[in-house]
């Protein structure tokens, strides 16, 4: 499954997220992996989730950042959801590619029994009819 939580910059998503995904560490039995851009929220995060910062593999487009998630789900069986803040600038997905990344994350969700929660800076008037379907906060 994938859910969005969509706004323009500066509108607070980040905070959204943090305060989801340390609701959920409570209620999960699984483990959470938190992907940022930077290392700026450790401190906000609940010590049970694991944050990687991005920024440090080199990823230059979104095949190789889907690869990467990938890995990361093949070393943690006990995965079960990921938290995606400033999802374009650590995808390096395209704005027009939204829902064919949103497919791709959906299939691997669905085959590894992961759920991802994304923050995307647009608007929903900006997504398509698809991918409104999978906003959860509107900002």
């Amino acid at each position: 499954m994938v859910q969005l939580i969509v706004g323009e910059k500066g509108k607070g998503k980040t905070k959204h997220l943090l305060d989801k995904v340390n609701t959920e560490i409570k209620n999960v039995s699984g483990n959470i992996v938190y992907l940022d851009k930077s290392a700026k929220n450790m401190y906000e995060l609940n010590n049970k989730v694991r944050l990687i910062d991005v920024s440090d593999y080199f990823i230059e487009n979104f095949s190789e950042f889907l690869g990467f998630v990938c890995g990361i789900i093949s070393q943690d069986h006990d995965l079960e959801q990921m938290y995606l803040d400033s999802f374009f600038p650590i995808s390096k997905a395209e704005k027009d590619d939204m829902d064919a990344c949103i497919d791709k994350l959906e299939k691997v969700g669905e085959k590894f029994g992961v759920d991802f929660v994304v923050a995307v800076s647009l608007t929903e008037s900006e997504l398509s009819d698809k991918a409104k379907s999978k906003v959860i906060i509107s900002l």
